[in-house]
């Protein structure tokens, strides 16, 4: 990626308005696309404006300018007056029926995922984005709800086909009564193209965030690594970590990272002394109304003694303690949701249903109290304020790398405003105050969390947004200084419900975003974040200016929380669609992140053939000795690097407008690159997925079950990377089907590959330019054929035709089974500078075996000669 932009230095360059044609129009109650009509009834109160005559300048880059000054003539703005200013209006844009859309919604305040239909009474609401299909001219139409002055906007379903902008502050003190560019619409003839032109406009029209092609991602996006949360939830503590660490090592894979996720923090709740973290807490969601009340590491770490664990009397660690204490929280919970459900209905003596939950948790209390939860060097500088370099986080992590040689990152979770609750008021020197929620009347339409309602619940502890980044730098200033590398920050579209008092949600979200972007700039080397639970349109034109990489799905469930037993398989595949569809936007402003999942689990395999193409970093949350590690061979080197395609995973052209979780014939394929050739994945996620009316995802048993569908090689977007564009116009490609083990040639003109998916599985399709050489000589390497991306383990290759000799020279990472067809046998074979023996069939199947050699850094020099 290229350098951020040098701030100190800003050059302000003129847009000058394009002479070209102009695609769009409102005229007589209508807005057409070169003559065609894509909304009608448009009300007399909205206005459109070309792009060029609201965007008059911006300081960004020339060439990227530039090139938003090509397109300019394919955008423009939409507005609305209304006669009483409002803290929040609603209008009408005019309607459509009969045309096919994809959207994007809010099923979550802070998940987002694909919704399609037909008409704009389809839409859900909270949509953040919709994209029209135009066949009449092979076009595109895209409307994006923006950000104007202190509101922003989301698109909700009206009646009769209508489309409604919502424009709200989220403050009763912001009120406007008109907009000139609440909306911006676009079109293009790829729908590729469509969201980097339109998100490129919005990058120069706002100036408020960055673009991903100008920012550095964070290093462990080619790495392998291992969070907390599944294996620990709330019981997180250092002699855990440490545990999880050396499993893995000693399993031949050592991470490259480790994120220790919630439960490390100095939290409390209001009613536990201002002093003390709170006990006992085992599940998530026990920690929703808790509030810091430091800003360092809470006791479990901060009682970590130097070398605890390096020595070889080191305590040992009960693997099972994690599950047993996670198991009893289960059962707390369970009997709660009883408990409620018995006051929901009538019940007036829940007697019965209190005792059961106090006996539950005298009987969790019992587990810690006997169990210890370990703390090497436990009796340290406990509650005092001591930061000696020989206790605490500084030491655990010091330790971690002096055992562990190869970890390069170890991160930590915290939400935006500290942690679920904030700060405590009055036990930091920050200016806190518990600010009560006010839930958007446009989330109605989005499920049950219980996030949201412990939050409500609870409220937060807001810092007050003028001391947003002392808050940031605090903590991260002290963490960095203990040897973490990088944050996890997770509940951050909380601000929306806070901004009353502060101006409104986009001024508040001004403030904190600010602040962060500074902390990460001094702390993190400007790139070490993952942002979560962060998809909505505010964080990304708000908070993007430097955070590089983001979640794109909602969390790995292992389970159904709501009890289906088939939840633990049609889960997988809504995982799948919300990140491959969300990376279409999100893709735009951020390193789409797929999330962790477990090398155990029923659908691991399903999970892990997603994350080897995704482009994103692969990382895990296993429990203790809960791994697969014949599993994670097919992913991750030894070294703990990955074979990571080259660009991010998205929905081929086919699945854009369809349904590939309910729609009982859908497989969802996604596309990608590598370096010497293309990759489709297909998946059968069908099974589950939202449901309007329940206002919740669930199962569809009618649509799991096989599903077929077709494959070619014109499903990868070859032109939507320059370095991959030739290898799309070769006459001839080499198919390499990873799970049948299949080799097929195909051309450009071949029929597609048909193919027929089981649920919850999958099959992964390399591409490769087939090479003529010689006379009679075609070559096509595929790599190892025992890593899911097998296209990515080819580092390099060259071919040397030269008349006296023909060869060919291929860079190979990692260790197994190398695969290439070749339609005649090499004379010879050279590994590493000394012949080797290989194979070669009839079938043009050319093999031979590699070796991981760690000095070489896995990479193997093969030769073959003809």
């Amino acid at each position: 990626m290229a350098p951020p932009n040098d701030p100190s230095n800003p050059q302000l360059n003129k847009l000058v308005p394009n002479t070209l044609e102009k695609y769009l129009a409102l005229d007589n109650e209508k807005l057409s696309v070169k003559g065609v009509m894509v909304l009608s009834d448009v009300p007399s109160n909205v206005t459109f404006k070309p792009f060029h005559s609201i965007t008059k300048s911006s300081d960004v880059p020339l060439p990227l300018l530039q090139r938003v000054q090509a397109h300019s003539h394919k955008g423009g703005f939409l507005g609305f007056k209304s006669q009483d200013p409002s803290d929040r209006l609603i209008n009408s844009l005019g309607r459509f029926n009969g045309r096919d859309f994809l959207s994007i919604f809010r099923f979550k305040t802070w998940w987002s995922t694909q919704w399609v239909g037909t008409s704009g009474s389809d839409l859900q609401m909270e949509s953040q984005w919709v994209l029209l299909d135009v066949p009449e001219i092979a076009s595109y139409v895209i409307i994006i709800p923006v950000i104007e002055g202190s509101f922003r906007s989301a698109l909700h379903p009206g009646t009769d086909g209508h489309v409604m902008i919502c424009a709200e502050s989220g403050s009763t003190q912001t009120k406007a009564s008109s907009f000139d560019s609440i909306a911006y619409v676009h079109v293009s003839d790829n729908p590729y193209n469509i969201m980097k032109e339109a998100y490129s406009a919005l990058r120069v029209h706002l100036n408020t965030f960055k673009l991903l092609e100008e920012k550095q991602v964070p290093s462990l996006v080619n790495k392998f690594g291992w969070c907390t949360w599944d294996a620990f939830y709330l019981t997180v503590e250092p002699a855990g970590v440490w545990q999880g660490v050396k499993e893995f090592s000693e399993g031949g894979f050592s991470p490259r990272f480790i994120i220790i996720d919630d439960g490390w923090q100095s939290a409390n709740r209001d009613c536990d002394n201002p002093n003390e973290d709170t006990k006992y807490l085992a599940l998530g969601g026990e920690q929703m109304t808790c509030r810091m009340h430091r800003l360092d590491e809470g006791e479990k770490f901060r009682k970590y003694k130097a070398g605890s664990l390096l020595g070889p009397d080191a305590p040992s660690f009960d693997v099972k303690k994690p599950k047993l204490l996670i198991h009893k929280g289960i059962e707390i919970e369970v009997a709660t949701k009883e408990r409620n459900k018995a006051v929901q209905t009538g019940v007036t003596d829940i007697s019965g249903f209190d005792s059961k939950i106090s006996k539950l948790r005298k009987e969790l209390e019992e587990i810690f109290i006997a169990e210890k939860i370990s703390t090497p060097g436990d009796g340290g500088c406990g509650n005092c304020s001591c930061k000696a370099e020989n206790y605490g986080m500084k030491a655990f992590t010091s330790d971690l790398r002096t055992k562990f040689k190869s970890l390069d990152d170890i991160w930590v979770w915290h939400a935006l405003c500290g942690a679920w609750g904030g700060v405590r008021p009055g036990t930091t020197d920050l200016n806190s105050k518990v600010v009560h929620c006010n839930v958007s009347p446009g989330l109605d339409g989005t499920m049950e969390d219980l996030a949201v309602v412990k939050i409500v619940e609870g409220g937060v502890g807001l810092v007050h947004p003028t001391q947003a980044e002392d808050l940031y730098d605090s903590m991260h200033s002290y963490l960095a200084e203990a040897g973490i590398t990088g944050v996890k920050i997770d509940v951050i579209h909380t601000l929306e419900y806070l901004c009353e008092e502060y101006g409104g949600r986009v001024e508040l979200a001004k403030a904190y975003y600010k602040g962060l972007s500074n902390s990460l700039k001094k702390n993190f080397n400007g790139s070490g974040i993952i942002s979560s639970m962060q998809q909505c349109n505010d964080f990304f034109f708000l908070g993007t200016d430097q955070i590089s990489m983001g979640r794109v799905g909602d969390d790995f469930w292992f389970q159904d929380p709501n009890g289906d037993p088939m939840g633990s398989y049609w889960l997988q595949g809504v995982h799948m669609i919300h990140c491959s569809y969300n990376s279409l936007w999100m893709g735009q402003f951020i390193q789409p992140d797929w999330d962790m999942f477990q090398s155990d689990h029923c659908c691991a395999k399903f999970h892990a053939g997603s994350r080897a193409i995704c482009g994103g970093p692969v990382y895990v949350s296993d429990s203790l000795s809960g791994h697969d590690f014949n599993l994670l061979k097919q992913l991750v080197y030894p070294d703990g690097t990955i074979p990571k395609c080259h660009h991010y995973a998205l929905p081929t052209r086919d699945c854009i407008f369809k349904n590939p979780l309910f729609d009982k014939k859908t497989i969802l394929k996604i596309w990608n690159f590598n370096k010497y050739g293309g990759v489709i994945g297909a998946f059968n996620c069908q099974g589950a997925g939202w449901s309007s009316k329940e206002q919740r995802i669930l199962g569809y048993p009618e649509a799991y079950k096989p599903m077929s569908s077709s494959v070619h090689v014109t499903d990868i977007e070859w032109d939507q990377n320059t370095e991959a564009a030739h290898m799309g116009e070769a006459d001839e490609h080499l198919v390499y089907f990873n799970q049948a083990e299949k080799l097929q040639l195909i051309s450009s003109k071949s029929d597609p590959i048909q193919i027929t998916i089981q649920p919850s599985t999958f099959e992964i399709f390399s591409f490769v330019p087939v090479k003529k050489l010689g006379p009679g000589i075609k070559f096509a390497p595929v790599g190892l054929i025992n890593m899911f991306n097998s296209g990515g383990t080819v580092e390099e290759l060259k071919y040397f035709d030269s008349g006296a000799e023909t060869s060919v020279k291929i860079d190979v990472k990692g260790g197994g089974d190398f695969l290439a067809y070749s339609s005649v046998s090499p004379k010879k074979c050279h590994l590493n500078g000394a012949e080797a023996d290989f194979g070669w069939s009839t079938e043009s199947k050319l093999t031979l075996n590699v070796p991981w050699i760690e000095e070489a850094g896995g990479i193997s020099d093969v030769v073959f000669l003809f």
